[in-house]
This record gives C-alpha cells, sequence and structure tokens, in this order.
C-alpha cells in the first residue's frame, strides 16, 4: 500500500491545505493510506478529528508524516526541513514557482524526489478535472469582488430610495480568464455595471454573455493575440500603448478595477500605471490578484492596502483564493484526487504513468536531475 503525507503549509500567509477529509476518504478507497500533519487543515476548517474519521493517521509533526511517504501532497513549496524528511524516490505534487525559485528545484533534484509541478498540468480536455489554476482561479475571481465591495465604502447595486437614487457603481475587470470571467459574474450579482478588458478575441463573446460590455483595441495583433494552450501572448509595445490610450479615459470613470492578467513563467505584465491611479476618484479600488507576480498595478504592494494621495485604495492581497480557505482546499484536493488516477496501475499499486502527456509535461525533477525542458538553460 503506497503512502500519502499531508503536512501543513509553511509559505507565510498560506491558509490552504492539499488534502480534506473528503478527499482523504477517496484516496483510501483508492489503495493509498493517508497521514495528515496535526493542525494541517485548521486554517480550512478541516479539524484532525475529522481526517482520523475519514481514515488518516494524524501525525504530530512534519516528519513523522512524512518519513514513510511515498507520495506527498502539498499546496506550495515544502520547506528546507520537510525536504531533507523526504525519503528518495518520493513524489511530490504541489505548486512551486518553479521560474521564481530555481533553487527550490534544484533542493529537489538533490534530494532524489520527483517533483510535480500542478500549474504546469496542460490544459486539455483530459486534464481538466485536474486543472488547480482554474479552480483557485475561480474563487480568486469571486473574492476579489467582495473584498472591492468591503474596501470601496459605498453600496453596489443601484438603490432608488425616497431620499433618492444611488447610482450602481461602474467595475471595471481586466484580464477574462478564469478569474476575470468569475470576478464579472459576481460584480453583475451584486448589480454592479461591468466592463472588461482582454488581448485575447475570443473572450469577447464571453463577456457580453455575462452582461458587460467589452472594450479593447480589436487589431490584427489583436486577432492573434492567443496561444494555442489558451493563455494571452505578451503583446507589443505598440499594442500596449494603443490599448493605454483607449482605457485611461476609461479608467478615470470607474469605482472599482480588477486586474487578473498572468502570463505563466513570467513577471505580470503592467496594466495600470500610476497615472491612471491618479486619474480616479476619491475612494475607489484596484484589486491587484497579479501582485504576487509583481502586480498588474504600479505601486501595489503584496500584503499590504496602499492608500494614494488622493485617496485611491490599491488593495494587493496575495493569496485571494486563501481568503476561502475551505472551499478553495476542497476544490484542489479534488484536483489532486483526480491527479493520482495517472500514479496508479490497474490494480491499484502506486506505478506513475511516467510516459503520459499530462504528468510528462508537470514533472520537475526526477532521479536526481532537472527534467522538465522550460526550466532548464
Amino acid at each position: 500500500m503506497a503512502a500519502i503525507a499531508v503536512t501543513k503549509e509553511r509559505h507565510v500567509g498560506e491558509t490552504r491545505v492539499a488534502a480534506t477529509p473528503d478527499s482523504v476518504k477517496k484516496l483510501i478507497a483508492m489503495g493509498f493510506s493517508v497521514s495528515v500533519e496535526t493542525g494541517a487543515g485548521d486554517a480550512a476548517a478541516c479539524p484532525d478529528a475529522d481526517y482520523a474519521a475519514a481514515g488518516a493517521t494524524v501525525a504530530k509533526t512534519a516528519k513523522a508524516a512524512l518519513e514513510k511517504a511515498d507520495l506527498v501532497f502539498k499546496v506550495r513549496e515544502p520547506s528546507a526541513d520537510e525536504i531533507k524528511s523526504l525519503k528518495s524516490g518520493a513524489l511530490v505534487c504541489g505548486q512551486f514557482n518553479p521560474h521564481g525559485d530555481k533553487a527550490l528545484v534544484a533542493a529537489l533534484a538533490k534530494a532524489g524526489v520527483s517533483a510535480i509541478e500542478m500549474t504546469f498540468v496542460p490544459r486539455i480536455t483530459r486534464a481538466q478535472s485536474m486543472d488547480v489554476l482554474s479552480s483557485q482561479a475561480n474563487l480568486a475571481g469571486y473574492r476579489a469582488v467582495i473584498e472591492a465591495a468591503q474596501a470601496y465604502g459605498r453600496a453596489i447595486p443601484m438603490m432608488m430610495t425616497a431620499a433618492g437614487t444611488i447610482a450602481a457603481a461602474k467595475v471595471f475587470v481586466m484580464g477574462v480568464g478564469v478569474a476575470g470571467l468569475q470576478a464579472i459574474a459576481t460584480a453583475r450579482r451584486l448589480g454592479a455595471v461591468v466592463t472588461a478588458t482582454d488581448v485575447r478575441p475570443a473572450t469577447k463573446e464571453q463577456v457580453e454573455s455575462l452582461g458587460a460590455k467589452f472594450t479593447a483595441v480589436e487589431d490584427e495583433e489583436f486577432k492573434n493575440a492567443q496561444t494555442a494552450g489558451g493563455y494571452a501572448k505578451e503583446m507589443s509595445k505598440e499594442y500596449q500603448a494603443k490599448q493605454a490610450e483607449l482605457v485611461t479615459a476609461h479608467i478615470a470613470k470607474q469605482d472599482i478595477v480588477i486586474t487578473t492578467a498572468l502570463i505563466p513563467g513570467r513577471p505580470a505584465p503592467r496594466l495600470v500605471t500610476a497615472a491612471q491611479v491618479a486619474s480616479m476618484k476619491p475612494g475607489s479600488v484596484l484589486i491587484d490578484l497579479a501582485v504576487e507576480q509583481g502586480g498588474n498595478v504600479e505601486g501595489a504592494k503584496a500584503g499590504e492596502v496602499v492608500v494614494t494621495k488622493n485617496g485611491v485604495k490599491i488593495v494587493g492581497i496575495a493569496n485571494m483564493a486563501g481568503q476561502v480557505a475551505a472551499d478553495a482546499s476542497a476544490l484542489y484536493a479534488r484536483n489532486l484526487v483526480n491527479f493520482c488516477a495517472l500514479l496508479v496501475d490497474k490494480e491499484g499499486k502506486f506505478a506513475p504513468a511516467w510516459d503520459d502527456e499530462i504528468l510528462k509535461a508537470a514533472l520537475l525533477t526526477k532521479d536526481g536531475a532537472l527534467v522538465h525542458t522550460g526550466l532548464k538553460g
């Protein structure tokens, strides 16, 4: 019987956990034994007693949970002490920021550990149920609107009262991926007047289907601005200048701006300049969902709410999905359970299908070496 270990997240500010009592039941049904470090799920409303009731062993320390583990589930990167506790040949699944933390990847390789980067799971039909980027971004987009509403300090929907009418808040969503679409839908549910922009032409119809208005420079570059994998391409300086000119006047009229643009393996593109922030009305709010990767908004700081001289709030919550830790953990844990189908054979024995295209795309290290071609050189 292969052993799975789940430990506390030691990344600062991380509230999620990589397995829930419900996912533990599923893993045990697949033939795994599961060990969970005590307190691992506390911040995600998953107490030790629930893990024990689901059939997991609750270990007193991370070392005790990890020492016999064939497979380790993490939300973020393992700590140096955790890596030391792993047995050679163990397989670790998580979100490791491999482009930004190459030292961690090297440490995993040196320890003889096979590492799976869950954000590298390809966006193909067969892998949809394993797509952690989508599951977490969905909740991040929802929560961004809730955080914006709290920071805004005014009503979101139009309200007609005997004392007069309150106008609906104007919300502008920049970047229409999974997070952006959920932000649009949530803002619409709250009664906001919503506009959105993205460099990918396919998003226009999606935006309009949610009742929002699409705003973008629709030239030839725009028409070819999406990769085969569905990601946004980095746009030319010329296009960025034209787009900035278009949205500058628009931003000045907005009450809330939510930015969601990320390009895998690269710093977040700058979407909102300091001058554009300065053009906004006092009390306006910007939510930067890309703040951990450098931010889309000039002046945004991870983990801080920056209030500008003109009274505009720039909210830089570093782990937006973690603000709804229970649901985010449940979805992430289900992604990992689905991924486990690639790690067992027909008899239920632990036997990773190393030749499978999904596993190959997500594998960072194996047999003491860095194997992911995108990280070499």
